[in-house]
């Protein structure tokens, strides 16, 4: 089993494309691309962190047939675009506003914001976040997992090491 992170897919958000740049024509474009990209990469065994903005303005029973469509374990780290609807989906492993987990011996603190300070951050703990779309400079140990930063898609923290990042 692999871990991946992710966040802000925006699914079926019109404004995303303009507002972040998108290289869509279209609203069914962007999310069928961003469908394709994740199931290219996560296995159906695999575990992806999806920190915030999973879908805007789309009607619960939609999201859950997108959600279902998505390789992978999945999880929702709340983002400020997440409604009720979206927390209650059948197809989240496990729905929480803030996580700190430890993957291949990195522990790692995810929520959907940047953070200025976080826990263990003089201890090597990386904070890796959404909601910035990639316009945010980091901080040492911060990292975007957006799919802006991305190529729409989710990453592993191997492909996020500085030497791997575009």
């Amino acid at each position: 089993m692999t871990v991946f992170f992710t966040a802000d897919t925006h699914f079926g958000h019109a404004g995303a494309r303009s507002l972040f740049k998108r290289p869509f024509a279209s609203v069914p474009e962007m999310d069928a691309a961003m469908v394709e990209g994740w199931n290219e990469t996560v296995g159906p065994n695999d575990e992806v962190w999806h920190l915030g903005d999973f879908a805007v303005r789309v009607p619960a029973p939609e999201m859950e047939a997108l959600l279902a469509r998505l390789n992978g374990i999945k999880h929702l780290v709340v983002g400020n675009n997440d409604k009720d609807e979206a927390l209650r989906l059948r197809g989240w492993t496990s729905v929480t506003p803030y996580a700190e987990i430890t993957v291949d011996e990195a522990r790692l603190v995810l929520c959907h914001y940047p953070f200025r300070s976080w826990n263990g951050m003089h201890k090597g703990v990386v904070n890796l976040h959404g909601h910035s779309h990639g316009r945010l400079k980091g901080l040492p140990r911060q990292i975007d997992v957006g799919v802006d930063c991305w190529n729409f898609r989710p990453v592993t923290l191997d492909e996020m090491r500085p030497s791997r990042r575009r």
